[in-house]
């Protein structure tokens, strides 16, 4: 049997480096840097640093 083929296109967990656990999904393609950006976190009413989280896969 073939292996699947992996999409070009992945979706992606930014996590709030505020540690308050406030996240937004984005999509990026596979092949582009992990994301990263500035964005308002409205648990601490600020704009914060957003990381990408790395995944927790089960492989």
């Amino acid at each position: 049997m073939a292996k699947k083929t992996k999409t070009r296109i992945i979706n992606v967990r930014l996590l709030s480096m505020a540690m308050t656990g406030y996240f937004y999904t984005f999509t990026r393609p596979r092949t582009a840097l992990p994301m990263s950006m500035i964005k308002y976190d409205p648990i601490i009413r600020r704009r914060v640093l957003f990381l990408e989280q790395k995944r927790k896969g089960n492989k």
